[in-house]
């Protein structure tokens, strides 16, 4: 049921606007009876408002990977003007940098390896993914996500291995043979998807070994891999404008877009279905845009509980070990979600496309070791690793600091975003062998500069990477059950 005061700021809100339209000698009109007359005038058969907030609800959690997923591809593949714009469908793009503040499309972004990015269209036909060899003491991983933000493979060190190799990426309504020559076959739940390249970078002098390797990377069309000729285009699609940033303001504009291009399934054709009784999806049978005040703002509603629900699944929905989160967010297929799409929701909104366990483990807090916010507006913090008990990895590891407010990484004097695995031989460890990072938005002078990670003039929020976890004791794995946790960030002052 509506509470009071809910049904109070609803009715001061149509009851303004039904104010100026009436004139000053007639008798007010019940805000809710002119609501379901001017939906019903307009031809359109609303559901209750408690319904109509209810779906919005679920269509917000169910939704929110598919906006997000949406604005990404349009800012990296679509719009040219965007400002993060990469390459169009179906061609690899290549950069020879790690990410830094400068890059705000997604949010708690790697810094770690150089990306390189491939957005697919299946639509015509499959595409082949090549890989060559890579050393075996690089760490590298070719993730594919479709458009619901499931992993449906990987490609790479811990998946496959060093050697070079063909293989192919499938969208939902293939049905073809293996093709020979092809080491495996990748199937998408979706026609567009996102393939995402990491390449591990030892030092900024190992740049040109990144590009070398970043230049074996190739994706042709099946066709043009067999050798035959190439099948009719798909038809060109203008795409609704979209940006990360306009997510919060037209939600239910992009989901409408971005439900285009997600199949119904029997998993979501409920949601959807309800979705279309408030105008939203392919099948609606009128405009969103449409809809009275009254709903609206029930609409509104139900947006900001789906939002609630997220953030706090986000914020709790791991085990706590020393303030950090374990194992609550982490990619994985359809399978690992098992239609719980509140925790695939989360996991889009704490790191759209994270990689899934086995892949990478993301411990992450806003907590000092007492439970209180990291606040490095106004205090400095320690991490300090016991000797002998940095994080367990096969390749490597790294704790990245992002503004606790966007999630994006921030600027700071010694473009510096992480402190990696990598870097040890620079780091200065303490008399007993441990290892401390300061955490802290000024330098903590020249002697501790080497272990020192810029911090925001704000609240913090930290992310530990685990690439390729070990699974022998001691291990992090299995997710927030594991031998090995991460210590706590401590304040010093």
């Amino acid at each position: 049921m509506k509470t009071t005061h809910q049904r109070f700021a609803l009715f001061l809100i149509v009851g303004f606007v039904t104010a100026l339209t009436l004139p000053a000698c007639d008798q007010p009109v019940d805000p809710i009876t002119e609501a379901v007359s001017a939906d019903g005038q307009a031809g359109i058969n609303m559901p209750s408002f408690e319904e109509t907030r209810a779906i919005a609800e679920e269509g917000f959690i169910d939704g929110l990977p598919l906006v997000m997923n949406y604005a990404v591809m349009n800012e990296f593949c679509v719009d040219k003007e965007s400002g993060q714009y990469k390459a169009p469908f179906n061609q690899i793009h290549n950069e020879a940098r790690v990410f830094t503040y400068k890059d705000t499309a997604v949010v708690t972004a790697n810094s770690d390896t150089p990306y390189s990015s491939l957005w697919l269209d299946l639509r015509a036909e499959p595409m082949v993914i090549s890989v060559p060899a890579v050393e075996k003491e690089r760490y590298y991983s070719v993730q594919l996500v479709d458009g619901n933000t499931f992993v449906y493979g990987y490609i790479g060190t811990r998946a496959t291995g060093v050697e070079p190799g063909d293989y192919l990426a499938v969208g939902p309504d293939w049905n073809g043979e293996t093709p020979p020559g092809i080491k495996k076959v990748f199937r998408s739940s979706t026609p567009f998807g996102l393939t995402i390249f990491r390449t591990q970078l030892f030092n900024p002098d190992d740049m040109p070994n990144v590009v070398k390797v970043q230049s074996g990377y190739k994706a042709q069309p099946l066709s043009a891999f067999l050798g035959q000729p190439a099948p009719p285009a798909a038809e060109k699609i203008d795409f609704v404008p979209a940006n990360t940033k306009g997510i919060k303001d037209n939600f239910y504009e992009y989901l409408d877009a971005a439900l285009q291009f997600v199949p119904e399934t029997p998993e979501n054709r409920s949601v959807r279905a309800k979705l279309a009784t408030i105008g939203i999806g392919p099948g609606k049978t009128f405009d969103f845009k449409d809809l009275s005040l009254e709903h609206k703002a029930e609409v509104l509603l139900g947006m900001k509980a789906g939002s609630d629900k997220v953030d706090a699944f986000a914020a709790d929905g791991g085990k706590d070990q020393n303030g950090w989160q374990v194992g609550g967010l982490a990619g994985g297929d359809e399978a690992f979600f098992g239609g719980n799409t509140l925790k695939l929701a989360a996991t889009a909104k704490a790191g759209i496309y994270a990689n899934v366990p086995a892949e990478a483990m993301y411990p992450a807090t806003r907590k000092d070791t007492h439970g209180d916010a990291i606040e490095t507006s106004k205090h400095n913090y320690t991490l300090t690793f016991p000797a002998g008990q940095l994080p367990p990895v096969n390749s490597f590891w790294s704790v990245t600091m992002y503004d606790g407010k966007s999630q994006l990484l921030i600027k700071n004097p010694i473009d510096r975003y992480l402190i990696n695995a990598p870097m040890l031989p620079d780091l200065k460890k303490n008399a007993d062998g441990s290892l401390t990072l300061y955490i802290q938005k000024d330098s903590p002078g020249a002697e501790k500069e080497s272990n020192w990670l810029p911090a925001p003039d704000g609240t913090a929020y930290l992310v530990m990477r685990l690439y390729w976890p070990k699974t022998e004791a001691p291990s992090i794995l299995p997710p927030g059950e594991g031998s090995w946790s991460p210590p706590g960030i401590a304040k010093a002052n």
